[in-house]
């Protein structure tokens, strides 16, 4: 594989694993009653977190899963909670309590919250995000290519948040009503994604054939 090869290999499967125009409107779902400016500093925080953990993963992640004992399937299913969680309160169009407890009043606590999680993890460096680093690594034969890969994902996560910050400018256009509908649609499909997590990771242990 030519340099240039592994390039648009690695750019084009992080880009579609992280996937920053799927998860926008759950982003703005996630954060309907915050501001323009506080979507973008969530957003701003859940990118430099994701590409920090993609780095750290794409380092160290197997000698972590080693030592911890987790297994990716393992990891799967905690995300898949997770967003389940997240989705079904969004269904209800109320805040999540994944995202914010009642004790938590600060706004910097909150904003905080929601930035990593469940947006940074496992929305954007998700078990699939993960996984893809860490087939990518597999592939780059010199640190050379560690090092490109390791660009390549913090180009990816900028790119994201310019993405999010985009769509969070442009979402002050939509009325409440419409912020609640999107609120219920998002929590569905966000339940779908959490299940096809749930499905991928019995798939890889051979409890599912589907």
């Amino acid at each position: 594989m030519t340099p240039l090869e592994f390039i648009l290999l690695a750019a084009s499967s992080m880009f579609v694993i992280m996937d920053p125009i799927g998860n926008a409107p759950a982003f703005l779902a996630m954060t309907a009653q915050h501001t323009v400016e506080q979507r973008v500093r969530m957003a701003r925080m859940a990118c430099i977190v994701a590409a920090v953990l993609l780095g750290l993963f794409t380092l160290v992640g197997e000698l972590i899963f080693k030592f911890l004992g987790i297994s990716l399937p393992a990891f799967q299913l905690a995300g898949s909670i997770i967003l389940l969680l997240v989705a079904l309160d969004m269904l209800k169009a109320q805040r999540s309590r994944v995202q914010e407890t009642q004790e938590e009043t600060k706004a910097a606590e909150s904003m905080a919250d929601i930035a990593i999680s469940p947006l940074a993890v496992p929305l954007l460096a998700g078990p699939g995000a993960i996984s893809t680093a860490l087939l990518l690594k597999s592939k780059a034969d010199s640190w050379e290519r560690i090092a490109t890969l390791l660009i390549i994902i913090a180009v990816v996560s900028t790119v994201t948040f310019f993405i999010l910050a985009l769509a969070a400018r442009g979402a002050k256009w939509m009325g409440p009503v419409a912020l609640r509908v999107t609120t219920r649609i998002m929590g569905l499909l966000l339940a779908a994604i959490a299940m096809q997590f749930l499905l991928n990771a019995l798939r890889e242990v051979g409890l599912a054939k589907f």
